[in-house]
């Protein structure tokens, strides 16, 4: 196994808790921040994310080098689906849960994350596109749905009301798991003052916290992915077609042969 990356600050929080916004104010702070920004689409990414899944399952050791090498901090899925065993590795780090208010935040992954992933489902990609699709579609479909909608949320992330059960149980287990003086639990609306005193760095002068909104950008995400499985579904019926009409003429052209045989 790799010289494994030393973790030293730990996002438990869910994705759409204002990690984007921890993420850039973990950079301006110096660290190196680990996102799922980092992952999607990313090959090493999403099969080292694949691997740690399995690993985690069959009780082995997870191998953090293809996923955390050149990272100092990780937040956001699929980080904080794996925060305990992070910590395990890494006993010392810190850990942020960023929180938000349950109905704001089911709304905001509703229109944002989950209609992303909602859409990628109903991507089919043809057989002989697969190669050229396996990492972008369907291995970091396969990475998202395995740890989060189908892991985290059992494929029942649409009944709210086990959503929310979900969230809180995550919220409460986070703050039985970590050690006192290691955990903050965080609104990013608190702005600076709490995690800077909380990890011992100076506040950035005449910096505002960030805040950043990107429903915006997943919206805009949310229709390319549509797209793509609009393309993807001409390519097929296309591809298909084309595959159906040499195999009606090659038979077409044995029967011909057979019957000037015949004659």
């Amino acid at each position: 196994m790799a010289q494994q990356p030393r973790i030293e600050v730990i996002g438990a929080g869910f994705g759409r808790t204002g990690t984007l916004s921890l993420c850039t104010a973990l950079d301006k702070l110096g660290y190196k921040t680990h996102h799922m920004v980092r992952v999607t689409g990313i090959p090493e990414q999403v099969s080292g994310w694949l691997q740690a899944s399995r690993d985690r399952d069959a009780g082995r050791p997870i191998d953090w080098a293809p996923v955390h090498t050149g990272y100092t901090a990780a937040v956001d899925w699929p980080n904080a689906a794996f925060y305990k065993e992070i910590l395990a590795a890494n006993p010392g780090a810190k850990v942020i849960l960023t929180v938000r208010d349950f109905d704001a935040w089911y709304e905001s992954v509703l229109n944002t994350i989950y209609a992303i992933a909602a859409a990628r489902a109903k991507i089919r990609v043809p057989w002989f596109l697969r190669r050229k699709y396996q990492s972008s579609v369907l291995d970091t479909r396969a990475m998202q749905e395995g740890i989060i909608w189908h892991g985290t949320f059992e494929s029942r992330f649409e009944d709210k009301e086990f959503a929310r059960k979900v969230y809180e149980d995550h919220i409460a287990e986070v703050k039985r798991v970590v050690p006192q003086g290691q955990l903050l639990e965080f609104s990013v609306k608190e702005g600076w003052g709490p995690l800077c005193a909380f990890l011992g760095k100076p506040v950035p002068q005449d910096e505002p916290f960030p805040n950043v909104n990107d429903t915006a950008e997943f919206q805009w995400r949310v229709e390319k992915v549509k797209g793509l499985g609009e393309k993807l579904d001409r390519q097929g019926l296309a591809g298909n077609a084309g595959i159906a009409a040499v195999a009606v003429a090659g038979a077409a052209a044995a029967l011909v042969g057979l019957l000037r045989r015949r004659s």
